[in-house]
């Protein structure tokens, strides 16, 4: 194995997705299994600032085999809290083997009543297995002293709208149910007297910790949503479900965009901006293994459905490691000039082209 000394140090940025989360689980697997690779940093958003704390958790527990076993752990136990959600696959569905929910009659039912009646109405006493789970499988103790590793959380603050990042010390079972909280499902949660909904609505995941960061310059970027759609959607709810994945990947472009800048900056002017200004830009994604997923299936967490995501996941990472594990540390692996003139471009070509 290799030492701690020769691994190459990456960041990592989670995006969040509801159980579509289970293909950065299987990133995340795959990526600690490799011992030439250090993570120092995670940022993450809603499932993935849920990966990014059991992951920190783990490894300050037990390393990273711990970690990789906490991971499993806790996708399992999202998959056995599931069985009693009244969401489930139509029987149509689970015949034709979609895990979609499109045609399910409770998820209907569940759509059409949330945009009439709010979370404050139809669950009063905020009751969220979610949190239950996590509470009992992560001990933030840990994760806020897991020196290995900072984890930065982004959560989205109702009254100003602005993104706001909980970092070492501040990381608490109440900023990652934040982070993950969707207004249709859930009430606000509040901290220190603000209200705040789910990271995705200004930071998927939150770049900017990362740049800024003097433990490597190299970030990883899981993206799980997807950025291109090769059809034009249709039917309502293909325009409700491309709607839903343009607002929760805007706030990532944005930021793209601004590294982007920066690195024109100094390229042309030779301005120097620090750690910020050396920072080299990785994409995990594979284009055509998203764009078969129901944005319904997000509510989906049956335990083969979750496997089936780990192993596109896993799939994911190991393509990229053997195709960009050389330049880790050397420059960057996703084109932002590419990406920002033909978008389908660089995030649609598979990782090992």
């Amino acid at each position: 194995m290799a030492g701690s000394a020769t691994r190459k140090p990456i960041t990592l940025a989670l995006q969040g997705g509801g159980a579509h989360g289970a293909l950065t689980w299987g990133v995340l697997d795959r990526l600690l299994e490799d011992e030439r690779l250090e993570i120092t940093e995670i940022s993450g958003t809603s499932a993935g600032a849920m990966n990014a704390v059991v992951l920190a958790c783990g490894i300050e527990r037990a390393g990273r085999e711990g970690a990789r076993a906490a991971l499993t752990e806790f996708w399992r136990a999202i998959s056995r809290a599931a069985l009693a959600s009244p969401l489930q696959r139509s029987p149509l569905d689970r015949l034709t083997g979609s895990y979609s929910l499109d045609a399910s009659p409770s998820y209907l039912f569940f759509e059409g009543i949330s945009r009439v009646l709010s979370p404050y109405q139809l669950n009063p006493l905020n009751v969220n297995p979610l949190r239950d789970i996590l509470e009992r499988q992560v001990d933030f103790d840990d994760v806020n002293r897991c020196r290995p590793i900072t984890v930065h959380v982004t959560a989205t603050n109702v009254r100003t709208g602005q993104a706001r990042v909980f970092s070492r010390g501040g990381v608490t079972a109440d900023a990652v149910m934040a982070s993950a909280c969707l207004p249709q499902l859930y009430p606000a949660v509040e901290i220190d007297g603000e209200a705040y909904w789910d990271g995705g609505f200004s930071a998927n995941p939150a770049l900017m910790p990362l740049v800024t960061s003097t433990t490597s310059p190299d970030i990883v970027i899981v993206q799980i949503n997807p950025i291109v759609r090769h059809d034009t959607p249709r039917s309502a709810r293909e325009i409700i479900n491309r709607m839903n994945e343009i607002s929760f990947n805007t706030s990532l472009i944005k930021e793209l965009r601004a590294i982007a800048l920066m690195q024109q900056m100094v390229a042309a002017k030779g301005v120097d901006l620090g750690a910020a200004g050396q920072t080299h830009v990785h994409l995990i994604h594979t284009d055509a293994e998203v764009q078969d997923l129901a944005a319904s299936s997000k509510l989906n967490a049956e335990w083969s459905y979750l496997r089936m995501l780990f192993a596109r996941g896993r799939g994911w990472a190991d393509a990229w490691l053997d195709a960009h594990f050389d330049s880790i540390g050397q420059g960057s692996t996703f084109d932002l000039e590419a990406f920002f003139t033909d978008p389908a471009g660089p995030v649609g070509r598979d990782p090992r082209a």
